[in-house]
């Protein structure tokens, strides 16, 4: 029988955790309340998370080393990490190399299609950069939205509240500086990919106690910026591609319900 365990795959201990939390409390209401942290810290609706990736270095991989060789000229993990309102870390993704695009990876996993199966899918939804595809489950930034459109203060607010994954990620490495992406990992992808997920598991368990963290130098922060890939995605409408036109419904819905929400406020 073919194993198909993947080496990120969470112990077995976290995953009875996992499942005595949802005989617990019921997976909708932890929905619910990843949508009403977000509506209180931003005023966004639908919103359970913040998701981007970040690159993570490693020595080169004896096999396939073709996957893990980034577009900035080193070998590297591509993590997908989620986080909710409070820097939470909900979900996290080693398993892919540095050649992997964001929207790949992304495209590529379950809780992707967890969510489209989903009834109420259409209200719910994760925050990405341009580096993702726009669904219905899916928002992107509206790229050179006219100045003081309903476009822009959509964007404007989508940016804000994004800002959050960005903050996690600078965090998690600040807490844990060996993920920075100038000191490279000297382990296999398998064993980097575990080390990263303990380091994650360390991060929500230090948020929760609210421990101090010294903060990232200002050559650390260069450094992490000069070596960051860009994974801006260009994708436009097309009467075939049925996902994209779901995407530009909602989205499109979503930008006059708060440009009406503003109007009412205001």
């Amino acid at each position: 029988m073919k194993d198909t365990k993947k080496y990120t795959d969470l112990p077995i201990e976290t995953k009875i955790l996992i499942a005595l939390s949802f005989y617990a409390t019921g997976s909708y209401q932890c929905l619910i309340e990843l949508k009403q942290n977000f509506i209180q810290n931003f005023t966004y609706t639908g919103m359970l998370g913040c998701i981007d990736c970040t690159q993570v270095a490693i020595v080169r991989p004896a096999q396939n080393e073709e996957r893990f060789y980034s577009r900035k000229h080193y070998h590297s993990l591509n993590v997908q990490l989620i986080c909710d309102a409070e820097m939470q870390i909900i979900g996290v993704d080693a398993s892919h190399g540095g050649a992997s695009h964001d929207s790949f990876i992304w495209t590529n996993h379950p809780l992707r299609t967890h969510l489209e199966e989903l009834r109420n899918s259409d209200s719910i939804w994760f925050l990405g950069d341009s580096g993702y595809p726009l669904r219905k489950t899916m928002m992107i930034p509206i790229l050179e939205a006219a100045p003081g459109s309903s476009e822009e203060h959509y964007t404007n607010l989508h940016v804000r509240a994004r800002n959050i994954i960005e903050r996690t990620i600078g965090l998690l490495k600040a807490r844990f500086r060996c993920l920075l992406v100038h000191r490279v990992l000297h382990y296999s992808p398998q064993v980097a990919g575990s080390i990263i997920n303990a380091c994650v598991i360390l991060h929500n368990i230090c948020n929760m106690a609210k421990t101090p963290v010294q903060q990232l130098s200002d050559e650390d922060v260069s450094k992490e910026s000069q070596l960051r890939v860009n994974n801006a995605l260009s994708e436009q409408p097309h009467r075939s591609n049925m996902p994209l036109q779901q995407g530009i419904i909602t989205r499109n819905f979503l930008v006059q319900q708060l440009w009406e929400r503003r109007n009412l406020e205001s």
